[in-house]
């Protein structure tokens, strides 16, 4: 778990000053002349993804605390827009890399949520083996992921995908284990940690498509 906050706490130092750089962006955005107005729809695409991915951790959030509570019905409802939200974020890139591409990331987005919800139940069984697995399968889906996405778009560097999505996973078991020990105060902290790298996240995607694809984006 050290290994994955670590990773969680020096991506989110790193990505502060791009994201209010990129907040400073979309305010001058807005009022562009006609030449730069003319990326609005990667603004579009970029704010689209953002909102993709904010809906993946709420909701799987919305399954962690349902989950700890014993509310199996309401936790059942969660999962049901956890996997939603993951056709939804796959289907976004169906445009640009086709379907085969999007099924693929589709698979690995339910290997990720695979990991955490195998992770979740052996923190509320009280499994340390059954997390040590949990979270070495969600290492395994990280680099995955990252290969998967570096090799579709060159403008995504494999070692950084690897480690945004490594402390991603980080935020969840950190999430995990806060909610399950009530330390509400602490998860608030962290769930805006999540928030903001999911932001960074949906941001690099959006303007590495935009830049792989300059024709859709005039």
């Amino acid at each position: 778990m050290k290994k994955f906050a670590v990773l969680a706490f020096a991506v989110i130092v790193g990505f502060a000053g791009a994201l209010s750089h990129s907040a400073a962006m979309a305010q001058q955005h807005k009022h562009a002349d006609p030449a730069v107005a003319a990326s609005s729809k990667a603004f579009d695409t970029r704010l689209a993804l953002r909102d993709l991915w904010i809906g993946h951790i709420f909701w799987v959030r919305a399954v962690t605390a349902e989950t700890l509570a014993g509310n199996t019905a309401a936790a059942s409802a969660a999962e049901k827009e956890v996997v939603a939200n993951a056709k939804q974020i796959a289907g976004a890139i169906e445009p640009y890399y086709g379907k085969v591409a999007s099924e693929k990331l589709f698979n690995l987005l339910a290997g990720h949520y695979g990991a955490v919800k195998q992770y979740l139940e052996a923190t509320a069984a009280g499994s340390v083996a059954k997390q040590d697995a949990a979270q070495k399968a969600l290492t395994g889906n990280a680099d995955e992921i990252a290969k998967f996405l570096s090799s579709a778009n060159p403008n995504l560097p494999l070692d950084t995908l690897r480690g945004l999505l490594l402390a991603h996973g980080g935020h969840h078991i950190q999430q995990i284990q806060q909610l399950k020990a009530k330390r509400y105060a602490d998860e608030a902290q962290t769930w805006d940690a999540m928030k903001n790298h999911m932001y960074g996240v949906a941001d690099a995607l959006a303007g590495a498509i935009a830049k792989q694809f300059p024709a859709k984006f005039q």
